[in-house]
């Protein structure tokens, strides 16, 4: 785990991964010794190379827009790349973050810093005052999203490096 302190409170951040593909099956499934109940949901994803990708859905994993996934739509899901997991295959990860892929739309999952720019340094935002910051239960934010982790959504970047948006929308990823 990586910390930054600022003002001497720590931050958490967290690396992300992500896979695209076609959801292939959702079935509720359990966790350790409980019965399955509905609430956990295990997604099969067939990504754009013909690889299975396995992915738990919790009700902590945030669906971006609320969407129904079903099916036969095509996703992105992100997960948590430092976090512990199985070391099997078809490889299986718990999903931190569910969005649909929309044409026009580009999602971005990673740790912002206090200047808006991403950990991998390829997204810079700019936060005119007309972006709508929100929490994962889709109330205002009353912070500076700065030093968290988010979901950021875009339509357009420009070329520069790192690439600088105006977002449509911003999701913290609270902790």
């Amino acid at each position: 785990m990586d910390f930054v302190f600022e003002q001497n409170k720590p931050f958490k951040r967290n690396r992300f991964g992500s896979v695209t593909g076609t959801i292939v099956d959702m079935v509720p499934t359990k966790i350790g010794s409980r019965r399955a109940n509905g609430c956990v949901i295990f997604v099969v994803l067939e990504d754009m190379d013909g690889n299975t990708v396995n992915f738990i859905l919790t009700p902590s994993t945030y669906v971006l827009d609320f969407d129904t996934l079903s099916a036969g739509m095509l996703c992105t899901f992100w997960y948590n790349a430092d976090a512990p997991m199985p070391l099997i295959y078809p490889p299986q990860y718990n999903a931190v973050v569910a969005a649909q892929e929309k044409n026009g739309r580009n999602v971005n999952v990673d740790f912002y810093n206090t200047a808006m720019v991403n950990d991998s340094k390829t997204l810079e935002l700019n936060m005119d005052g007309s972006v709508d910051v929100r929490t994962t239960n889709n109330q205002y934010f009353q912070g500076s999203p700065g030093n968290h982790n988010l979901v950021v959504v875009y339509s357009s970047s420009t070329r520069s490096i790192p690439a600088q948006t105006t977002p449509s929308k911003v999701v913290v990823l609270c902790d």
